[in-house]
């Protein structure tokens, strides 16, 4: 199978979790830069969020670019990897309302789906990888790199760091965040060359 129907899925999934997550901020009924500052929380944790699945959305779209053919196996590994991110509204949502960003169970719920989708796109990069043969462009790339290593690491850390202390937590999912801002350099040059 081509990839077309499952870039096209993807993208749409993307799209409605991006869309669900922005129709949770209520504009604040307070008129005044104090109501504004009031739905602060809410509009940061969706900025994390937001930045979240753009990097998700890039980083898919550069997978998809390289792989030749699909399978049932990658349409399954493609759809847990979309369950995870279409639960980030749920979370985002949650650690956003009532100041629950200083309470330990929503910080680390929302750190647990982080590091869900971590392994979810692992798994959808090895499934692509034993589906092509050794000259698959993605198998020369896909070897675990030290930001793979530093993002998991960070969310296994954060995840009880909540229960410390939320703003360490939520310190740790933004440096997560900022890692991976930028896109693989080796990823870019290889889609040139194709």
């Amino acid at each position: 199978m081509k990839t077309g129907r499952l870039e096209a899925f993807s993208d749409g999934v993307l799209a409605i979790v991006i869309t669900i997550m922005v129709l949770e901020m209520k504009a604040p009924e307070d008129t005044t830069f104090k109501g504004l500052l009031s739905v602060a929380p809410i509009f940061i944790s969706y900025l994390l969020s937001f930045i979240y699945l753009g990097v998700y959305w890039n980083n898919h779209h550069h997978l998809m670019q390289v792989t030749q053919k699909v399978n049932g196996k990658i349409l399954w590994a493609n759809l847990h990897l979309l369950f995870w991110l279409s639960l980030i509204p749920f979370t985002t949502s949650w650690i956003g309302e009532d100041s629950h960003h200083t309470v330990a169970l929503p910080v680390a719920t929302y750190g647990f789906v982080l590091l869900m989708c971590a392994v979810a796109y692992f798994i959808l990069e090895r499934v692509l990888i034993a589906y092509h043969d050794e000259n698959f462009a993605l198998s020369k790339l896909c070897k675990s790199t030290v930001k793979d290593y530093i993002s998991v690491g960070v969310y296994i850390i954060s995840i009880p760091l909540a229960f410390v202390n939320t703003w360490l937590s939520i310190a740790c999912y933004v440096l997560v965040a900022l890692i991976w801002l930028m896109p693989d350099k080796q990823l870019e040059d290889l889609m040139e060359d194709m």
